[in-house]
């Protein structure tokens, strides 16, 4: 028997298992034989929290036809969208607000979600969320194994059951994710149903159609309708085309000093390119292909705008493709904080976290070009740049929260090389104090 058949003769077995003989939905903490943390102080309310005794029915079904059932702890709504599967051990609250994955259905390979709970709204000193890396869920719907309905964690105010109910979005557990992702490897990632009820025991799944975000612009969707100022007073000025940007991006741009302003992903900032320093291009979610006013906007700034330009994630796809370089897409994508990712200048790997599923063809850089870094696991781009100019852009996330940090220091890059241009272009500017000569008089 071959490696692909057996796999798939695991799949289906542990469909037809899953079908069959459903998986325990929910527990109370990580530790169920353990006693509580105690204290002084009792511990706040949504702590004790129950198990509800009668959870409500939840399925889901891939439109090549597996159905899988559990038990639903999140809104009891029926939702479509593309099925992908995330690697990442911790930051669910920061994955799902995540705006790249807008449109999809996630999947948590971890198996044990939801123990910590999800954090209040709390701001820094710039004004942009601590915990979430935008103001809403951005996903369509989460799958876990095991959902952990009694939270632990001092920073926690609800259950991400109660959160996915607040903002309308269903979640499923007891299902064996494990199958799920064999089947997402196997095939890639596949349009599904998700119900909630009724129709989930009935496994009526006519009441809704399969939905392709790919199909769809979904970066207009989530970018900033108008321009938007963070950090005003910075020594440096950079324009951020947002396609869909985290907060955590903005952080890392501002916290090192940079004045910021935010554009919407197809604002012509070539009509006033004078005012920056330097051109950020951020993440974004669906298929690279929507945004041709940006990479037209961003085809004229690399023969005119003749200072620093850098990209993430979404950023890289379209920096690539203003570049000449074509896109395809990946089976299922890469998404998790593990992913290893070559320096091909350095020849040093790090690890990074990823979110996307589509690629640059780099098989033929066009001229002027080289490749920056590559997948360690299968080959693919993770970042170009230009020989003489200051552009470059990576398809990881540098600011990845919760982690890894390894290629952090690539902000610390972009915004050196700024100031550096930028005091190539201005000179120096000293501060020199007026004088008044000691037999002035003073005036009254």
């Amino acid at each position: 028997m071959s490696l692909k058949t057996a796999t798939t003769a695991r799949s289906l077995l542990a469909v037809a298992s899953n079908s069959l003989r459903p998986l325990v939905a929910t527990r109370g903490l990580a530790t169920v034989t353990d006693q509580p943390f105690t204290s002084v102080k009792p511990p706040p309310a949504p702590y004790a929290l129950s198990v509800s005794s009668k959870p409500a029915p939840a399925a889901l079904k891939f439109k090549s036809g597996e159905i899988f059932h559990g038990t639903s702890f999140g809104a009891a709504k029926s939702v479509s969208g593309e099925t992908v599967f995330t690697t990442s051990l911790v930051g669910y609250p920061e994955s799902m607000t995540d705006p790249s994955y807008r449109g999809q259905i996630l999947v948590f390979t971890q198996p044990l979600i939801g123990n910590y709970g999800v954090p209040g709204l709390d701001k820094d000193q710039y004004g942009l969320l601590k915990n979430f890396e935008s103001d809403r869920i951005q996903c369509k719907g989460i799958i876990v194994n095991d959902y952990a309905s009694r939270y632990s964690h001092w920073t926690a105010v609800e259950s991400l059951g109660e959160w996915c109910t607040r903002h309308g979005v269903p979640a499923i557990s007891g299902i064996d994710t494990r199958a799920i992702v064999h089947i997402l490897r196997d095939q890639g990632s596949t349009l599904s149903k998700f119900v909630v009820g009724d129709d989930a025991q009935n496994e009526n799944f006519s009441k809704i159609q399969y939905s392709d975000p790919n199909k769809k612009n979904l970066i207009a969707e989530v970018s900033t309708k108008v321009p938007v100022s963070y950090n005003p007073y910075g020594d440096v000025k950079i324009g951020v085309l947002d396609c869909g940007i985290k907060h955590n991006i903005l952080r890392s741009l501002v916290g090192r000093g940079a004045a910021v302003t935010v554009l919407p992903w197809d604002f012509d900032f070539n009509k006033i390119a004078d005012q920056f320093d330097g051109i950020f291009i951020s993440n974004g979610p669906g298929n690279p292909a929507a945004a041709t006013e940006t990479v037209k906007n961003l085809r004229q700034a690399l023969n005119t705008f003749h200072k620093p330009i850098f990209g993430i994630c979404m950023g890289n796809l379209l920096l690539g493709m203003a570049a000449g370089l074509d896109i395809y897409k990946l089976r299922f994508g890469n998404r998790g904080h593990n992913v290893p990712a070559l320096n091909l200048k350095t020849g040093k790997c790090s690890i990074t976290s990823q979110n996307h599923g589509y690629a640059l063809n780099d098989s033929a850089m066009p001229h002027g070009w080289e490749k920056y870094f590559t997948n360690a696991n299968d080959g693919t781009n993770e970042g170009i740049r230009h020989i003489s100019r200051p552009y470059s852009s990576v398809q990881f996330h540098p600011e990845a929260k919760g982690g890894p940090l390894d290629t952090e220091y690539l902000f610390e890059d972009f915004l050196m090389k700024v100031r550096s241009d930028k005091l190539k272009k201005e000179g120096q500017k000293v501060f020199v104090s007026e004088t008044i000569p000691a037999h002035a008089p003073l005036a009254v």
